[in-house]
């Protein structure tokens, strides 16, 4: 595995990039390049990466931060240097390399030429410690087998994220799986595996934090739509649009017509607790625990409110021309 160089990013992340960085070393082949990309930190995260022999980039941050730059940025650096590197496995600074998944994923992609990306299943470091954790745990739950897309750790095949020019820098977040779209219309694939990847830590412990990230859940997914939502693709158009509708719609069309129908519409309410249900029962199939289910379909249902809100400003920053900024919602690490 000596053709597999690896970029982390992050900003004071404190412990939780320590553990990081001490994961890859662990796990990695001696000569396997690591670089790390600080975008800004005031802890001692840089330090401590250089004193382990990673190498170091601080990006310029009069220019404006996203993580997809940050990524862009590892990743150039790595091609440039180590010119024979064939993959790169790309990891937040928040996460930890699990063992044995290097070669999981490596023997994936040589088996596979059409494959770019091998992903497998991340984890919450501590999913019980708060609810909004459990809730991130199963949100990584995705199904095995030919994907859309990844999240921000995978392993990556160098000539396919070359052949589409890397990560789109614009985008303050989900920048991945508007990556993988340009990559499955240049033909390539995105392949989940069935193994154990990175152990995450969100380290969300309040409803704000909660809320924050689902409001960046609903700017990317605007992003998605205004970027590849014509034919043939319509990538996340249905999925933006149900959500206006019962964020909107129901509730507006419920009401409006109470004068009329003597307050029947109002039976059109119903239509929350019975999406709640049918999430509840979908999660069941899926393994859940009761708790975690009801728990999951109350939140997804909840979530559609900070979604819309998201997507709202997606559209008001690109009608005023401006260049979007992070919808950040986790605590700096001690």
């Amino acid at each position: 595995m000596r053709n597999i160089g690896v970029v982390a990013i992050g900003r004071n992340e404190g412990k939780r990039l320590v553990r990081c960085l001490q994961s890859l070393q662990v796990e990695l082949p001696e000569g396997v390049p690591i670089v790390y990309v600080d975008s800004g930190s005031t802890d001692d995260s840089v330090n401590f990466a250089q004193s382990i022999g990673v190498h170091v980039i601080n990006l310029d941050m009069s220019v404006p931060f996203t993580m997809a730059r940050g990524r862009n940025v590892g990743f150039n650096y790595l091609v440039e240097h180590f010119s024979d590197l064939k993959y790169v496995q790309f990891i937040d600074g928040d996460c930890e390399l699990v063992k044995g998944w290097l070669d999981l994923a490596f023997a994936a992609l040589e088996s596979d030429e059409s494959l770019a990306i091998a992903c497998g299943r991340r984890r919450e470091r501590f999913p019980d410690a708060t609810i909004y954790n459990r809730l991130a745990d199963m949100e990584w739950d995705t199904p095995v087998g030919e994907a859309q897309a990844c999240g921000g750790d995978a392993l990556m095949r160098v000539s396919a994220i070359q052949a589409v020019e890397g990560y789109n820098e614009r985008l303050i977040a989900g920048e991945e799986p508007e990556m993988c779209v340009r990559l499955r219309q240049s033909g390539w694939r995105i392949q989940r595996i069935d193994a154990e990847m990175t152990l995450h830590d969100a380290a969300m412990e309040r409803f704000q934090q909660w809320w924050r990230r689902s409001m960046r859940g609903g700017w990317a997914m605007a992003a998605w739509s205004d970027l590849h939502g014509a034919p043939p693709e319509y990538y996340m158009v249905r999925e933006n649009r149900k959500r206006w509708l019962w964020v909107l719609g129901l509730p507006l069309l419920s009401i409006g017509l109470a004068w009329l129908t003597a307050g029947l519409s109002l039976i059109l309410l119903l239509g929350y607790p019975l999406l709640t249900l049918k999430i509840y029962q979908y999660r069941l199939q899926q393994g859940d625990l009761p708790k975690h289910a009801w728990l999951y379909a109350g939140f997804c249902v909840l979530g559609k409110l900070p979604e819309v809100i998201g997507q709202l400003k997606y559209w008001i920053t690109k009608q005023r021309g401006q260049q979007a900024t992070l919808i950040e919602y986790k605590v700096e690490a001690t």
